[in-house]
């Protein structure tokens, strides 16, 4: 039977359960509600900039795209362990499960990384210096962003992880044979199916029955990639809501009855 995440009691920030639960996430702690507007406006700015860098740039090179779009696509969650460390050590405010989620996320993409640099995307310096140095400047933005609203940051992630699901997505359509005639990355291997799965495990919030996927060829590590950054889109969605956010290992989820019969 599967098992279904719970809401956890635990307090974490020094406070009382019952002032825990008013607070629940960084949003409901320092955040203020996005307007509809804003929201908009954040899809429309990502789309707009996905296609004058990337898309022009990029054009006709699928992995090195995909490498410079990974390559930023870590940094978000670098700011928001950041903010989150400058909160816990100036005793404002403390949630180890979102220093473990973030970090969880930013482990994810940098095994995007990993596998876009072992398809060849990162062999040309000018490709490298462009991602790097725009991440550069990126990281500051998103950290002051959060700090001056996590809320708005997550927003914007969301927006950029969506853009990212899409792209894969239409990638894996345009590519699908091809794909399925060639041999998954090891370090692809490793990630998903051969290593140790709690990181990858830590990506899923919200559910007790995290995803395995098969990896039998290069069009399976791009199925789970494309699904990963769904997932991203998700836990973007809950932190800018009320909502909790759990994993499988947090230890709120219930035991099914029927594995606890004979014990």
């Amino acid at each position: 039977a599967p098992m279904t995440p719970v809401t956890s009691m635990r307090s974490t920030t020094g406070m009382s359960p019952e002032s825990d639960k008013l607070i629940t996430n960084p949003s409901t702690r320092f955040g203020k509600p996005v307007t509809e507007e804003m929201q908009e406006f954040n899809k429309n700015m990502v789309g707009f900039l996905k296609m004058i860098l990337f898309d022009t740039m990029f054009a006709g090179r699928d992995y090195a795209r995909f490498y410079a779009l990974e390559t930023i696509a870590r940094i978000p969650y670098f700011s928001y362990l950041a903010a989150l460390h400058w909160y816990e050590t100036i005793g404002m405010w403390r949630k180890a499960n979102y220093l473990k989620i973030h970090f969880a996320e930013s482990w994810n993409e940098l095994h995007h990384l990993l596998i876009m640099e072992e398809l060849g995307g990162a062999d040309r310096w000018f490709d490298r210096f462009v991602a790097q140095h725009i991440s550069v400047a990126y990281y500051w933005i998103v950290l002051g962003l959060y700090i001056w609203n996590p809320t708005m940051a997550y927003n914007l992630n969301e927006a950029i992880e969506e853009h990212a699901f899409a792209t894969y997505d239409q990638f894996l359509k345009d590519k699908e044979e091809e794909l399925k005639n060639l041999p998954a990355p090891a370090v692809a291997k490793e990630y998903y199916m051969e290593g140790d799965l709690y990181m990858f495990d830590e990506i899923q919030t919200g559910t007790c029955d995290p995803r395995r996927p098969k990896i039998d060829n290069l069009y399976d590590v791009f199925v789970a990639i494309r699904d990963d950054e769904a997932q991203h889109v998700k836990t973007m969605a809950h932190l800018q809501t009320d909502v909790e956010l759990s994993t499988t290992h947090d230890g709120t989820c219930d035991i099914p009855p029927d594995l606890l019969q004979g014990i």
